[in-house]
């Protein structure tokens, strides 16, 4: 069955039948593998054309897919290991389970930084070109990081020095709470993920009304940008659900027992893999400029494939 552990949702046990854990490892796997093809083309679209590395908005933005697709990868190893595997080396686990956590942590800060981008652009358009530098933005990212970092590092270093060296050579079931299994880590947790919740919505509520009332709210571009951190507000407010999980599973729990997998399950799909299919349509469909070179190479593919037919014929 699944379980959340804050952030990453696994199965824990296998009482599913075998034909229904084998449909659902199916579709993970294929949501899995379809996510990360369309990212990997924005990530090559991006890499091609200078337009895209010298424009702060989609260095955040390819960012934020690259992060996404460690985030979905690790999450669906993790997910397999849990029905086939079922208990891994703690060091194993613990090395997954870290990086996965920090790319899930480091969603909703992204997603803020782009708003905070969106808000500069219109309302300060002027200063945008001074305020939202290459380099500024490649410290932000830097800044990112290292808050994912404080923010789950100290899992580790309690662990370390509360449990035995042997503890780390065990093999357990690969969740958040058995490998960093001090209660300290989960008061810690929940009083830093409040904090991380007031700022960021707070950031997203401040940018989006900021937009909406500026002067130039009638033009297009703001109203473009509006929409945009709506659509982030939405992921967010997927990805963050995550903070709140263990909770809500243990209601799910005790109204439907019966069902528990299945809804789990569909937590699952819901919390970890529907935010990050948002992102390709927030800006590789949704942004013109992208759009444009996207379908550029898409065509181009396409052309050399059908040419490479031609002359095998």
């Amino acid at each position: 069955m699944n379980v959340s552990s804050a952030n990453v949702t696994v199965v824990v046990r296998f009482p599913d039948s075998l034909s229904k854990a084998v449909t659902k490892n199916v579709i993970v796997v294929f949501l899995v593998i379809s996510i990360n093809y369309i990212n990997a083309s924005l990530v090559h679209t991006f890499s091609k054309h200078q337009i895209f590395y010298r424009n702060p908005r989609y260095i955040l933005f390819i960012h934020l897919v690259v992060n996404d697709m460690i985030q979905v990868t690790l999450t669906i190893i993790m997910f397999i290991i849990s029905y086939t595997i079922h208990r891994i080396n703690v060091s194993v686990c613990s090395f997954l389970m870290l990086t996965a956590l920090f790319a899930t942590e480091n969603t909703p800060l992204n997603l803020a930084c782009m708003a905070v981008e969106c808000y500069i652009a219109i309302c300060m358009p002027l200063r945008h070109v001074q305020i939202c530098t290459i380099r500024r933005t490649l410290i932000l990212i830097g800044l990112i990081w290292i808050t994912s970092m404080l923010s789950v590092l100290p899992d580790l270093f309690v662990t370390l020095a509360t449990e035995p060296l042997d503890f780390f050579g065990s093999r357990v079931f690969c969740l958040r709470q058995t490998v960093f299994p001090n209660p300290v880590n989960t008061k810690r947790r929940n009083a830093l993920y409040s904090v991380f919740l007031v700022v960021i919505w707070i950031t997203i509520f401040f940018t989006y009304f900021k937009i909406l009332f500026t002067a130039k709210a009638a033009s297009k571009d703001a109203k473009k940008a509006r929409n945009t951190i709506l659509l982030h507000g939405f992921q967010l407010l997927l990805c963050m659900s995550t903070y709140v999980g263990p909770p809500l599973l243990t209601i799910i729990k005790q109204w439907l027992p019966r069902d528990y997998t299945d809804h789990l399950f569909a937590y699952y799909i819901t919390i970890q893999i529907l935010p990050r299919s948002i992102i390709p349509f927030i800006y590789g469909v949704r942004d013109n400029t992208f759009r444009r070179y996207l379908k550029r190479y898409l065509c181009c593919k396409v052309t050399v494939r059908s040419s490479t037919i031609r002359n095998l014929h």
